[in-house]
This record gives C-alpha cells, structure tokens and sequence, in this order.
C-alpha cells in the first residue's frame, strides 16, 4: 500500500466521528492485509463500577474491521459479530489488530484480537461483513 492511499484511509475514517471524537481511537498501522488502531483509556471510557465499558472494546474492534475491510473494498459493512470478553484491561491503552481470514466477492470474514500494553489478551471478536458494491 503506498503512503498516499494510507493517508487518504485515515482522512476518510477520520469522519467516524464516534470512533476517532467521541471515543479517541486512532489508526496506528495500515497495511494490506493487517489494520492495528488504539485507544488511550481515561475517565470517559468507564462504567459506573469503573471499568472500562465493554461498548469501548466493541468499538475499537468495530473501528479496526471497519479500517481493514474498506481499505480492501469500500462500501463493506457488518453483518454479524460476536465478542468474546476474555480479561478486564489492566493497562492504560487498548490496542485492536485485526486477521482477514476470508475476503470473497460479496463476504468478508475477520477476526479482531482485542489487548492492553500490558499484553493482557482483553477480548476476541468475530465479524463477518458484506460488500454493499460487491
């Protein structure tokens, strides 16, 4: 991928204003085939009881999918996922990284592994998409 197709991915999902505004998730690697983003957790990530919201895992591993499979294909989109809490964060930071595990001409499939710069495995979603211009 060259440098200009990577700066014209992170201008566009820049207006994921939820993802990049709302909950600071930034694009750290991009790549062809692999998409790595992360989050600094501070006081607006937590729940009542003070951790951080699983909403805040869902949407980094969003984000990440997101990034990776219309970086490949524009116009994908969601379909199904799952998450799998595995760990509570016991880091600062949250790191999303994502695996392509099948890319066809309608569906996509990828597997997003949640973690902390501690190295705690945090969390493992699943997410199947389609391409909308497929």
């Amino acid at each position: 991928m060259t440098q200009e197709k990577r700066q014209e991915i992170i201008e566009y999902f820049q207006m994921d204003r939820f993802a990049t505004q709302a909950t600071g998730i930034v694009i750290d690697e991009l790549e062809d085939d692999y998409v790595k983003c992360s989050v600094k957790l501070d006081d607006r990530h937590r729940n009542a009881i003070g951790h951080v919201m699983g909403g805040v895992i869902y949407t980094l591993a969003d984000f990440v999918f997101a990034v990776a499979s219309n970086s490949r294909t524009p116009m994908t989109v969601t379909v199904v996922s799952q998450i799998s809490y595995l760990s509570a964060p016991k880091g600062s930071v949250l790191y999303g990284a994502s695996r392509m595990i099948k890319d066809g001409r309608r569906n996509c499939f990828y597997e997003v592994d949640i973690t902390d710069d501690l190295g705690t495995q945090v969390a493992r979603v699943s997410i199947s998409g389609t391409h909308l211009n497929g």
